[in-house]
């Protein structure tokens, strides 16, 4: 029996032999791999709607507390754009001259090998990207609860249920058709940012009205011990983060030399913009204690302000988690098959849909990983698991930018910066791994432990040859291979750019 995307994606009758037809489509000139389909407005769309999560509308607090005044808050929010632009203008330059997908992973494997690009895709597996989605699967259900149970908290088993639906959903999505995944991400973003832009629209009118008694004194009780201000700037720099998620997508974009660079170069000041004016807006309606106490700021600015159009803004809020989920599923999955192409992952999640042209095995694995978190009760206490190696990963990509300089310093680099750009910010990813040390000793380190636990898998699985690695494994790998083809349709993709054997590389 067909499985559903093969009926969505299937506009004509298959023929009798499956084997036959995909015989028949390797004779033809066409290629067996992903479609180029994502445009400079999907680009534009994926990041913008990866790094405008539910934070901004929930708890944009992070900053103005450990700031203590609302001057010196908005001056660390624009210290953190400038600091995630060095970091997305890097990324522009290793996404155009490796125009491979898998975003950082693809670039330290590219600049220091098999190794230490294992263990960024073995923290991701394990941790990073099933527990933020996870995370933001349940943020969704609870606000899509909370009209029903406004006074009390909402019940356990219908969060995790209606969480498990939204990944499956957008699992779904994806696994159809990349256009059908991007075309959701655009709606969702747009709703977005028009639900933010009518947050900025209240706040310029009170400041054109003249009520703005909170700015008056804007840097009265300002921090200054050097350690709260550095924590606040991380925290702004965490709600920046998702800048990358263009270059886990390089392979499938249009042109990805000139949209790559315009995508980054338009979505980081609309970003920066809105991320200070929505929060100028909530300085000039909220006190401080009010934005300090309050679980969900912009719902309480809402009451404060929109009277009966209160409800459009936890409706927002679910539709920011929605549209975050969608760009962190097409990541991660890009991230779990371009793994696998290298030889990194089971070969089984390398496979394609031979009519929808999608990573579907892929995706359904980082589905599966996202279900399998959301039966974890305190999955938000994992999170504080992975901000060091998160930050550790994104500074050595960026490493791997001048270390490629000097060692391949006739690459084709459509793009090529000063190397002011990724020396500063290598020097303040320094400051972003030693915080999470500081402030999280515990913490960081299980997280370091989680990312060193893919020694011995890397040691069985791509380390030794082929020849001597443990029969059962082989085996496993065959089998399972072999059923996801018949099962989902799949075949091999073929490249259209130069990848070094893996193997190679590890040695």
């Amino acid at each position: 029996m067909p499985t559903p995307w093969q009926k969505c994606c299937n506009k004509k009758s298959r023929t009798e032999n499956a084997k036959a037809e995909m015989d028949n489509m390797a004779e033809t000139s066409e290629k067996m791999q992903m479609k180029k389909e994502i445009t400079l407005l999907n680009g534009v769309s994926l990041i913008v709607g990866n790094m405008i999560g539910s934070g901004i509308f929930v708890s944009p607090r992070g900053v103005l507390m450990y700031s203590a005044s609302y001057g010196l808050s908005l001056i660390i929010w624009a210290l953190g754009g400038i600091f995630s632009l060095f970091g997305a203008l890097c990324y522009v330059e290793l996404g155009t001259s490796i125009i491979k997908s898998g975003g950082s992973y693809a670039y330290i494997l590219e600049a220091f090998g098999a190794f230490v690009a294992f263990i960024r895709l073995w923290s991701s597996l394990l941790i990073i990207e099933p527990t933020t989605q996870a995370v933001i699967a349940i943020t969704f259900a609870n606000y899509i609860v909370q009209p029903i149970f406004p006074h009390c908290e909402p019940p356990y088993d219908a969060v995790r249920l209606i969480a498990a639906a939204c990944v499956c959903s957008l699992t779904f999505i994806n696994c159809v058709n990349v256009k059908w995944g991007t075309r959701v991400q655009d709606i969702f973003t747009y709703a977005k940012v028009l639900a933010l832009i009518l947050v900025i629209s209240v706040g310029l009118y009170k400041i054109g009205k003249g009520e703005t008694e909170n700015l008056r004194a804007p840097f009265e009780g300002s921090a200054t011990n050097p350690g709260m201000i550095a924590l606040a700037l991380y925290s702004a720099l965490f709600s920046y983060s998702g800048w990358d998620t263009l270059n886990y997508v390089t392979e499938e974009m249009q042109n990805p030399e000139r949209n790559l660079p315009l995508s980054i170069a338009i979505s980081m000041p609309i970003v920066a913009i809105i991320y200070l004016l929505t929060n100028i807006a909530y300085y000039v309606v909220l006190d401080m204690s009010a934005l300090l106490t309050s679980d969900a700021v912009a719902v309480t600015f809402a009451g404060e302000t929109l009277s009966h159009a209160k409800w459009i803004i936890p409706i927002a809020v679910a539709m920011s988690c929605y549209s975050g989920l969608n760009s962190s599923i097409i990541a991660a999955s890009r991230l779990f098959y371009v793994g696998a192409r290298e030889g990194h992952l089971p070969v089984s999640l390398s496979l394609i849909h031979v009519k929808c042209f999608t990573p579907v095995p892929a995706l359904l694995f980082n589905g599966l990983m996202t279900l399998l978190y959301l039966l974890v009760e305190d999955v938000f206490l994992l999170i504080n698991y992975y901000c060091f190696n998160y930050w550790l990963f994104v500074g050595l990509s960026i490493a791997g930018l001048i270390y490629l300089r000097y060692t391949q310093p006739h690459r084709p680099r459509p793009v090529k910066l000063s190397l002011f750009f990724p020396i500063v910010y290598c020097l303040c990813s320094l400051f972003l791994i030693i915080v999470p040390l500081y402030s999280d000793t515990i913490n960081s380190l299980i997280g370091v432990g989680i990312a060193l636990s893919g020694i011995p898998a890397y040691y069985l699985g791509v380390y030794l040859p082929v020849e001597k690695r443990p029969k059962c494994l082989l085996w496993l790998s065959a089998t399972t291979t072999k059923y996801v083809q018949m099962l989902f349709y799949c075949a091999l993709s073929d490249l259209d750019i130069d990848v070094e054997p893996t193997a190679a590389k590890s040695k």
